[in-house]
């Protein structure tokens, strides 16, 4: 059973899924770390949120909300930075952490963009999210409110 709570690049294990995302090709815990270490992004705002998942003791997931940068819409909020550890993929831990993600979003947003490779996109649908053509910066949307 995996276990969420707010954490930062200092938190027991993020090196490590730092490195192993890395040695994927994914740079979004490179980036998540440097922006956190500059202080212009440190999921502080009204509505923010960085989330680990713990299987136990051990972090093997990441993912985190902010106000959308790439919109002028302050009610729109963004998936970020999202990264399962292989030993805690196809168990259900990125699913989850998505859910928690929207969990607690409707107060400050009216929906949720995100930026997904295509090998995602099947993964996003299944949570609601329906795709966005021709935007550089969404590829799909989970609207929040109506």
């Amino acid at each position: 059973m995996f276990s969420f709570q707010p954490l930062t690049p200092d938190t027991d294990g993020f090196d490590a899924l730092l490195h192993e995302s890395l040695s994927e090709g994914h740079g979004m815990l490179q980036r998540l770390q440097e922006n956190w270490r500059n202080g212009t992004n440190r999921f502080l705002r009204p509505g923010e949120i960085l989330l680990g998942a713990f299987d136990g003791r051990s972090l093997i997931g990441i993912c985190g909300r902010n106000i959308d940068p790439y919109s002028d819409n302050p009610k729109a909020g963004r998936v970020r930075h999202l990264y399962v550890a292989r030993s805690g993929r196809r168990q259900g831990a990125g699913y989850l952490l998505v859910t928690a993600i929207i969990d607690g979003a409707t107060p400050s947003f009216d929906h949720l963009n995100a930026r997904a490779p295509e090998s995602a996109f099947p993964f996003y649908e299944r949570l609601g999210f329906t795709r966005v053509e021709a935007d550089p910066f969404v590829t799909h949307r989970l609207r929040l409110k109506i």
